[in-house]
């Protein structure tokens, strides 16, 4: 480097531009400090000076606002950081929550936004690509799972400084859901309970239902109950874990046997048969009504019977819900077991979940305050009472009743009319006279 070159640099740590022996200019700009402790001086050269003036320029603004990428990190792509954020998010998630963001990403965010670069993605990219989903087939709700997916994802890409410029999936507008679109949760009536109940209990585990439409545990936690949870004598529930869906992986030896994981013939499990309750308001204790004490002990008489018959067959793993070998119910049985009895009890087709829109609904029925409510199903936002609990006709004609009591009281009775002079009534106009012509023409 000659000497002008020499003269040009700045020894204090600003920025500087000049033109180098090779012809080029470059330019040199101070962002931080390394880990090391040395100074994170970042180089740019262009063979024209204003291009190198503007970038000197953009790094300095970046710099001063505090998004700066850390010196020697990769240029991600948007597949390159969905891809390594599965990673590190995985420890931390749910099963259930991992695979809906897996799926999200393999399924519709790395085939539409992969190739674009992290930095370089903008709110309007996002936009363009839900409108592209919904034209393809998807539903707004699978584009507005994956708009929630990749701002989570983006998010932790901005705070670990992979993304240096604001999240652009903030400020992206989501797809609308259609309230429209959206089926209406009608819960269950009274009638429609005891009518499932009276068909429940001529069934195995007849005690399931009865927990799931007055206590409305989510399917997971009702599965996942063993009788270390449950106190008979004093007529208490504990919620401390939820039953997982079954997943396999292959236990092939060799060569593959060619059939998906579920059917291999040496499957292996993939998951842990519970996890923890979904959150920490999900951990809770619950009180039992007397009815329900008691349903529950007339069914640990039937299961401690079952398991007599069955012998050495029983497999003693504490379910308060089993099969007759005592081993764990699959929830792909629970829910073909709730279908067949709504269809021979004569009531209406719903979903499982449905069930727990009732009991929280039975709630409001019941005049429950929402502090309460909230304890009792498990949730730690205000704003899951008023998804649940829903307005029944039961509810509406009841407002109807007390609107109409308070605008229309009944009026007080009509005072005896006066005799006339001649000793005779007044004759009362007939109420569904209207005015008379003389009355009109005036």
């Amino acid at each position: 480097m000659d000497n002008q070159d020499k003269r040009s640099k700045n020894p204090d740590g600003r920025s500087s531009i000049y033109k180098g022996t090779d012809g080029y200019w470059h330019g040199r700009v101070t962002m931080g400090v390394k880990d090391d402790g040395k100074a994170d001086r970042r180089h740019i050269m262009r063979k024209d000076k204003d291009e190198v003036a503007d970038r000197v320029s953009e790094l300095e603004k970046e710099r001063d606002k505090g998004r700066v990428r850390p010196a020697g990190k990769k240029k991600w792509t948007v597949a390159d950081w969905l891809t390594h954020w599965l990673t590190i998010a995985r420890p931390n998630l749910r099963d259930g929550s991992y695979d809906a963001y897996e799926v999200a990403v393999r399924v519709h965010l790395i085939p539409g936004l992969g190739a674009h670069k992290l930095n370089k993605l903008e709110p309007e990219h996002l936009e363009r690509f839900y409108t592209k989903m919904q034209n393809n087939g998807a539903s707004a709700g699978t584009a507005h799972q994956a708009h929630r997916t990749i701002r989570t994802a983006l998010g932790e890409a901005e705070r670990r400084g992979a993304l240096t410029v604001p999240n652009p999936a903030e400020k992206a507008i989501p797809p609308r859901l259609d309230l429209e679109e959206e089926e209406e949760i009608d819960p269950y009536s009274v009638v429609e309970i005891r009518a499932i109940l009276d068909e429940a209990n001529k069934r195995r585990n007849s005690a399931r239902w009865a927990i799931a439409l007055s206590l409305g545990l989510r399917q997971g936690e009702a599965l996942g109950l063993k009788w270390t949870d449950i106190d008979l004598k004093s007529g208490v529930l504990k919620v401390r874990r939820s039953l997982n869906r079954p997943k396999y992986k292959h236990g092939c030896d060799g060569e593959p046997c060619g059939r998906k994981p579920g059917f291999c013939p040496k499957k292996q499990k993939a998951r842990p048969d519970t996890a923890p309750t979904k959150s920490r308001a999900g951990r809770r204790t619950i009180g039992l009504p007397p009815e329900l004490t008691a349903i529950l002990q007339e069914h640990w008489k039937i299961q401690a019977a079952e398991r007599v018959l069955a012998r050495q067959l029983w497999k003693d793993e504490g379910w308060v819900f089993a099969k007759r070998t005592g081993e764990v119910l699959s929830p792909n049985m629970d829910y073909r077991e709730w279908k067949d009895i709504l269809a021979t009890a004569g009531v209406r087709e719903g979903r499982l979940h449905d069930a727990r829109h009732t009991a929280a609904t039975v709630l409001l029925l019941l005049g429950v305050p929402e502090r309460a409510v909230m304890d009792l199903m498990g949730w730690s936002s205000s704003s899951m009472v008023k998804r649940y609990q829903h307005i029944t006709q039961q509810i509406r004609m009841d407002i109807a009743v007390r609107v109409g009591g308070l605008l229309w009281e009944a009026a007080p009775k009509a005072k005896k009319r006066k005799k006339s002079k001649k000793g005779k009534k007044d004759k009362p106009g007939r109420p569904d006279e209207g005015p008379t012509a003389a009355q009109l023409s005036a």
